[in-house]
């Protein structure tokens, strides 16, 4: 694994030469003997070992459900619990990585934009990650909302929230925990503000002259810890050569919890077999949660195509006036490569010649805007999340109000933020989204079984979206690129710029 590898400003060959280098599914060069087709294959399934393991024991757990399922009528919690135990020990691994990671992901991606070199290139890439981001989680909630994929035939009414909640309350508790007044205690609390029936009250008064009451809950505060986190990025950012040592310190944290997380990663075929094999072991309609799962995952699919050949595309074509189609189809190859390592990050060596070569994209710019793309733009991992919760919400019966999706599209775009770009990092960070409106992070295995499928479709909209945003970010910086001398601008950003890769 390559962590925070420098790309460094290189002239035209050297450069082709240290892309070419970095990226294991460049072209075979001229003058080298091709693969055979058993090294193809070996090279084929070397790559897609994680993916073959999660399928066979996503396959592998519910063969061993089924099993059980029809060995006797009834298991107790007890066995069940035995099933799922190594399952809940892979959740567990996952959950502890949530503050580690995104703190150092967001502080190292943030800190490492030099906005000084040019303030309105800096804000363009800014703006175009929020925006296409927000599309992103919007469009993702509209559709699960209208198609509602986790209803079955016996879900057609919903049951009431347990507790009396106000949507003005949930959106103010959600600002107030943007800006926790304690760090150390935004680790392990967050605050919740909950209506209380007075003493000798009726029933019937009406919910806004209740008591307001106010609680420290246990959960991390994600959303108070990733303020903090962009805040000391960008100051780091504007302190200059000062905060070297700091910035390097995250830098450094942010490649060691990546590596972990691919280590924890390399687990999921074992705790994936052991979380379906019990969930379905202890299911009482089996049929209609496969039903739902189908429903789902046409769900996430259809979003995922419309944002990614639709609305990004449109953007594109509304701001530069030039074809979207032309410019996807020159970066085929970096999308077949997306769609096959299922990382952004593994893709950006190969994403970045598509774009310089056969795009035309200033070096300036992808250099820029590539490696902080591929750490913070993942708009179909937003989006995935943001479907994933309220699927499962339905599924528990479990109605949502307004502010509650209001803080669910605000968590699932701070997670994506910071889901690191290797595969299936957005298990980890959808764990944080369910804690959002107070789903269990066991529900993760109602989604689990087609998370390595939907997992390989966002990244490669993920990589989309990066690229068409170098390129509108050139366009609408074109006088700015062409006042600024290239040697000059060159050097500085490729000082500066950090690329995450992975394996």
């Amino acid at each position: 694994m390559e962590v925070a590898s420098e790309l460094s400003p290189l002239s035209g060959a050297e450069n082709q030469g240290k892309i070419k280098e970095r990226s294991s599914y460049y072209p075979q060069e001229p003058g080298k003997r091709p693969q055979t087709a058993g090294q193809r294959v070996r090279s084929c399934l070397s790559h897609n070992a994680l993916t073959i393991l999660t399928v066979c024991g996503v396959i592998g757990g519910v063969i061993l459900g089924i099993i059980l399922r029809n060995s006797r009528e009834r298991w107790t919690p007890r066995e069940i619990m035995y099933i799922n135990y190594v399952g809940d020990l892979f959740l567990r691994m996952l959950k502890s990585l949530i503050l580690p990671l995104i703190i150092s992901s967001l502080i190292s991606a943030i800190g490492s934009l030099d906005l000084s070199l040019s303030g309105r290139i800096g804000a363009r890439a800014i703006g175009y990650y929020m925006a296409t981001t927000i599309c992103a989680v919007i469009l993702g909630i509209i559709l699960v909302v209208s198609i509602q994929p986790g209803h079955g035939s016996a879900a057609s009414e919903t049951k009431k929230p347990a507790q009396n909640v106000s949507t003005v309350d949930t959106l103010m508790d959600l600002v107030r925990n943007m800006f926790p007044p304690n760090l150390v205690q935004a680790c392990i609390a967050q605050h919740r503000t909950e209506p209380k029936l007075p003493d000798n009250a009726s029933s019937d008064l009406p919910l806004e002259e209740w008591e307001l009451e106010e609680k420290i809950v246990p959960g991390s505060n994600i959303l108070g810890l990733v303020v903090f986190a962009t805040v000391m990025g960008i100051t780091l950012g504007k302190m200059g050569p000062q905060a070297k040592p700091l910035l390097s310190f995250f830098d450094s944290l942010s490649g060691a919890m990546m590596l972990i997380t691919n280590w924890v990663i390399w687990l999921s075929p074992i705790g994936v077999l052991s979380l379906v094999a019990s969930k379905i072991t202890e299911m009482k309609s089996l049929e209609e949660v496969v039903s739902q799962l189908g429903m789902y995952f046409l769900t996430v699919l259809i979003a995922l195509l419309i944002h990614g050949f639709l609305v990004l595309p449109g953007m594109y074509f509304l701001l530069t006036k030039k074809n979207p189609y032309i410019y996807i189809s020159n970066m085929a190859e970096a999308l077949v490569t997306a769609f096959g390592t299922s990382s952004s990050s593994a893709t950006l060596p190969l994403a970045i010649s598509c774009l310089e070569n056969k795009n035309g994209i200033d070096p300036r710019v992808t250099r820029f805007v590539m490696p902080i793309g591929a750490t913070v733009n993942m708009d179909g991992t937003a989006l995935y999340e943001a479907v994933a919760a309220i699927f499962i919400s339905q599924v528990r019966k479990i109605s949502l109000s307004f502010g509650q999706l209001i803080a669910i599209s605000i968590t699932a775009t701070a997670a994506s933020i910071g889901a690191a770009g290797i595969p299936q990092a957005g298990l980890v960070t959808m764990v944080m989204v369910l804690d959002t409106v107070r789903l269990p992070a066991n529900d993760v295995f109602l989604i689990i079984a087609v998370d390595w499928l939907l997992d390989r479709c966002r990244t490669t909209i993920n990589v989309i979206g990066d690229s068409l945003g170098a390129g509108i970010v050139q366009y609408l910086s074109r006088n700015e690129l062409a006042a600024l001398p290239h040697s000059t601008q060159q050097t500085q950003n490729g000082a500066d710029c950090h690329a995450t890769t992975s394996i």
